[in-house]
């Protein structure tokens, strides 16, 4: 089959404030990017990314490091301004990457000028375009939470009214029940996209609308068991998420999205920051008049287990059927990275080779976050250095691309967050050597673009391997000038710190962790190091 550009691509998310300083002021900015595109996609030792999306670059008080928006179409002058945007799109796109830009819908800052005005009285135009609910100081309106701890309510003295912030209270949630707000957001897609944006990811998508009675939500009365405690909550969101409205916002936004797709360029794409309710909603977002691709969590919280993984990838697929795409991410600027999660009973590098071959060989559309490609630990930062308001620091650190002062980030006497082990882990250091993380990425993006099975193929289980080994097929059938031409590989990923052994056919080996295996003939049964991933060819 045909697939659209953002099914094979790989995606690389950029944390804009943490991966090139191109000034010296020790924040990174866009002429930064820019300047290390190459990086990316620009020759033959490159990484091989398709796409990056980079985190909020809009003008912003910075509570929440750019979510907390005060100007929709603008540039924080900390990133350099509209002109440096258009040099990092034309760039990009003279390397074949495409570049999304992260849309904050939900809420904006209280610095906003919509807000400004929304709060001036309760007579003012845009006094709906957030959610008030009139009252007095010593009652709530109701029993929702921030997801940042406390009420998800704000009192006013000046319009003695409450307003609603399911984050900070200094990130006022927007009412789209306003039909001047949708109108208002269409066209700030609008604005990027005529700059040549190819598309967006939408912060907090299943949120966008609230229930209109503003109900209490209930206890949540079960656990998942792939889902900590702290992303769970002790509410069961019913009434504050996941409403049944948010289509209509959402197939809007795919109605203007589409309004930019034209011969000459490649679709636009809508991808969610998804958080239903239950695993199982996930697929009504990606409808074919909704988003293209919605964030699957479940790699990203759950442990490093063979049965948690399959078990996500089982139902995923499940659920899914023909007519929705995955995505699949370890690591994002919200939660620890996931080289650090899996070293908490040692391994952790051996085990994020595992998930690299793991989440490059599965069916759908991977993310790579900055620096997960050579082996970016988290950061311990020190009290007196943390800025993020719930501790999401250790994940955010400047890139670390030589062993240079502040690891090549930046020339400045102090970089925003404190630099990691710059030293020991930097691209220059692993760009020549064969065995490094860096190279085993490269080797992973460049098999799985020559790879029908791989980009396109159908997924199905293996059976029979080890509890603790995950093992599936990828096979296609491709039409090449009127002859038939078949893949069949298996993936076989070892969970387990001790070799294992599973029944497959001969092939032979295409990757392996152990790179001295690639090329080998491999007889039956297959023979897995510990923590050793395979990509087998087993026949055409």
């Amino acid at each position: 089959m045909a697939l659209k550009w953002w099914q094979s691509a790989v995606f690389y998310q950029i944390y804009p404030r943490s991966w090139a300083d191109s000034n010296g002021d020790g924040i990174g900015d866009l002429d930064g990017i820019t300047a290390h595109l190459d990086y990316l996609n620009g020759g033959p030792d490159s990484l091989g990314i398709d796409a990056i999306w980079l985190n909020p670059i809009n003008p912003s008080p910075l509570k929440d490091w750019g979510y907390d928006v005060s100007d929709y179409c603008g540039v924080h002058p900390d990133y350099g301004d509209l002109a440096a945007f258009d040099r990092l799109v034309s760039e990009a796109h003279r390397r074949g990457i495409r570049v999304l830009v992260d849309l904050v819908p939900n809420h904006t800052s209280d610095q906003h000028p919509w807000f400004i005005e929304s709060r001036s009285s309760k007579t003012n135009p845009k006094r709906d375009w957030y959610i008030w609910v009139p009252g007095t100081r010593d009652k709530l309106p109701n029993n929702w939470l921030s997801t940042f701890g406390g009420p998800a309510w704000k009192f006013d003295e000046r319009t003695e009214a409450w307003y609603l912030h399911i984050f900070l209270a200094e990130q006022p949630d927007l009412n789209y029940r306003n039909p001047e707000v949708v109108e208002a957001m269409h066209d700030v897609l609008r604005f990027w996209l005529g700059r040549g944006a190819d598309g967006f990811r939408i912060d907090v998508v299943a949120g966008l609308i609230k229930d209109a009675q503003l109900r209490d939500n209930p206890i949540r009365t079960a656990s998942d068991p792939d889902i900590p405690w702290y992303a769970q909550g002790s509410q069961d969101p019913l009434y504050s998420t996941d409403r049944p409205e948010v289509h209509d916002i959402i197939r809007g936004f795919r109605r203007v999205s589409d309004s930019y797709d034209s011969r000459a360029r490649d679709e636009r794409v809508l991808l969610g920051e998804t958080w239903p309710r239950s695993q199982e909603h996930l697929a009504d977002y990606l409808r074919p008049d909704e988003l293209h691709l919605g964030f699957n969590f479940r790699f990203l919280l759950a442990r490093y287990d063979a049965g948690r993984f399959r078990a996500a990838i089982e139902q995923t697929e499940k659920s899914f059927g023909a007519n929705a795409w995955p995505t699949w991410t370890l690591s994002n600027h919200d939660f620890m990275r996931h080289i650090s999660r899996y070293s908490r009973d040692g391994d952790g590098e051996a085990r994020a080779r595992v998930a690299a071959v793991m989440i490059m060989a599965l069916r759908g559309t991977p993310f790579v976050y900055y620096g997960e490609e050579i082996g970016m630990r988290e950061v311990k930062v020190p009290g007196d250095r943390k800025r993020d308001p719930v501790g999401r620091d250790g994940c955010r650190t400047p890139m670390q691309w030589s062993d240079s002062r502040n690891g090549g980030f930046s020339g400045a006497a102090e970089t925003w967050l404190p630099c990691g082990d710059f030293k020991s882990i930097n691209v220059a250091k692993q760009m020549n050597d064969p065995h490094s993380m860096l190279s085993l990425y490269r080797r992973l993006i460049r098999l799985r673009k020559e790879s029908t099975a791989l980009t396109e193929g159908s997924y199905r289980s293996f059976d029979g391997g080890p509890g603790d080994c995950l093992v599936f097929h990828r096979e296609t059938e491709s039409q090449h000038l009127h002859a038939t031409e078949s893949q069949h590989l298996i993936v076989a990923l070892n969970f387990a710190a001790t070799p294992r052994k599973i029944d497959t056919p001969a092939g032979k080996i295409l990757l392996s962790t152990t790179i001295e295996r690639a090329g080998e003939s491999a007889g039956a049964p297959l023979k897995l190091g510990a923590n050793e991933a395979v990509i087998l060819d087993v026949g055409r």
